[in-house]
């Protein structure tokens, strides 16, 4: 694929501009509760981040926010030096499988169509353009032959693949992908993994959250380990330090006798994902 294109003041020059993700004393939530408590940190450009913390920790409501699905009540978000606002179009958002609506009446076709909405705008035609990048994307992914499917109609896998595909159609400088693991085959881990070196020669960032610590501190280069506040960030060694993690995951961090951390909860569904937004 071709170098990233940059829309609005990513076209411009950005020798003098910052190509990081901040994140600037941010606090988020929902209405007056508060979820996330005043986030500072910088993610350099194209950096691979697992986000890390116990379920309910806020790391759904930290990639919303980054989404611009959520609003901040304090801080703000910098793209490549720039507010949200002007970069929207930029983050792709992969969501957990269990936060959308699989009944939305559209085919695979559809879905990965809708990465393409923030280059053409919604009631624009589609380009030539725009249809040989949905189609490369759905070859990426292994999909291109059920495109004409209903979404619903896939395996767990195949909406997955779908989703991000849809991802690679926008052609982001940030991805972010909530859970993508969880409860999908080898072949879709393994294609998604596929997906992230593809992605990290192209330079994007992609923050990606997991459950799965060794996963975490093997295949990433940074760790953000969340409980409603920023507990650590850094390399996945320095992060994963047992102080670190038993604060973000008291009880429910277990040492085992050979030194071996492990986390025991349960991944219950968050909110639903309309599969439109």
């Amino acid at each position: 694929m071709s170098k990233i294109k940059r829309k609005q003041v990513c076209d411009n020059d950005m020798t003098h501009i910052p190509n990081r993700l901040e994140i600037q004393n941010a606090s988020v939530g929902y209405g007056e509760k508060t979820v996330l408590h005043e986030l500072d940190f910088q993610i350099p450009h194209g950096a691979r981040v697992a986000v890390v913390g116990p379920n309910g920790a806020g790391k759904s409501t930290l990639f919303k926010a980054l989404v611009g699905l959520l609003p901040l009540q304090k801080g703000r978000i910098l793209i490549h030096g720039e507010s949200l606002r002007t970069h929207k179009d930029c983050v792709a958002y992969v969501p957990q499988r269990e936060d959308v609506d699989w009944r939305f009446p559209v085919t695979v076709h559809d879905v990965v169509m809708m990465g393409r909405y923030g280059q053409m705008g919604w009631l624009s035609r589609a380009s030539r353009h725009d249809h040989e990048v949905v189609l490369r994307s759905l070859e990426q992914m292994g999909i291109a032959n059920l495109a004409d499917k209903s979404i619903g109609q896939l395996s767990g896998g195949q909406q997955q693949r779908a989703f991000l595909a849809r991802a690679l159609a926008q052609e982001p400088h940030i991805l972010l992908m909530d859970e993508p693991f969880t409860g999908v085959d080898v072949t879709t881990q393994e294609a998604t993994f596929t997906l992230l070196d593809h992605l990290r020669e192209r330079e994007v960032t992609t923050l990606i959250s997991t459950h799965d610590l060794n996963l975490a501190a093997s295949r990433f280069d940074l760790a953000l380990l969340l409980n409603h506040r920023l507990i650590s960030f850094g390399e996945p060694r320095l992060a994963f330090q047992q102080e670190n993690l038993q604060r973000a995951f008291g009880s429910s961090l277990l040492v085992m006798e050979n030194g071996t951390l492990l986390v025991d909860e349960c991944c219950p569904p968050d909110e639903q994902f309309t599969i439109g937004h």
